[in-house]
């Protein structure tokens, strides 16, 4: 059995102090209450980037003025297949917040933990991390 593969945009949102925007899985979703970076599927129509741009403003109310591609892997899981695009935003026009009732928070990209994310997020995470140290 092939498993379906499917694309995520997500925004890596950083503020000019060095934070980052994560939001809160909600119950009834796979690894509900782990924190991700915000975003969604990509439609057969659109770009990732596209994708990106769309979700960020139904997720958490911002426009995204520019976003640039950070990382972009294949994870796979038992059932499916995962093709992350990660892009870095770095201006926005809004404040975001938890527009479908998700709790969001800013978090110092150096206090980024894995261990809070789902699995596929952890080279990502030590990436980002690393940054930090340089």
């Amino acid at each position: 059995m092939t498993k379906p593969i499917i694309q995520v945009a997500a925004g890596i949102i950083r503020n000019e102090f060095g934070q980052i925007y994560l939001t809160q899985r909600l119950e009834g979703q796979d690894f509900a209450q782990s924190l991700e970076f915000p975003g969604g599927k990509v439609e057969a129509h659109e770009s990732p980037e596209q994708a990106l741009m769309r979700e960020l403003e139904e997720e958490i109310g911002i426009h995204t003025l520019s976003a640039v591609i950070f990382e972009r892997f294949l994870f796979e899981y038992p059932h499916k297949i995962i093709q992350f695009h990660f892009y870095l935003v770095e201006q926005w026009i809004g404040e975001p917040f938890g527009r479908e009732g998700q709790e969001g928070t800013w978090i110092a990209q150096s206090e980024l933990d894995a261990g809070l994310f789902p699995p596929a997020n952890a080279k990502l995470i030590q990436r980002l991390l690393a940054e930090t140290e340089s």
